[in-house]
């Protein structure tokens, strides 16, 4: 289940991770590391956002949906 963006556990993100769908297999290595960079400088307008704790914070998942790549690629 999606979370809301969080200032609170924003400040307390250690690392990060993003998801592709399938239909992204085909992108380029560096499109979808470009693409990534895009998603989690602006979390709080990704899609699909999740925060996982971890022992020393929290994990940001994001998982890419297309009105994601429209956004950033626009």
């Amino acid at each position: 289940m999606a979370d809301q963006y969080d200032p609170y556990r924003e400040a307390l993100v250690v690392e990060v991770d993003t998801q592709w769908p399938e239909e992204y297999d085909d992108w380029e290595p560096g499109e979808r590391a470009r693409v990534e960079r895009l998603l989690h400088a602006s979390p709080d307008q990704a899609s699909q956002l999740e925060y996982v704790r971890t022992h020393s914070g929290f994990c940001r998942r994001i998982v890419v949906t297309p009105e994601d790549i429209a956004r950033v690629t626009a």
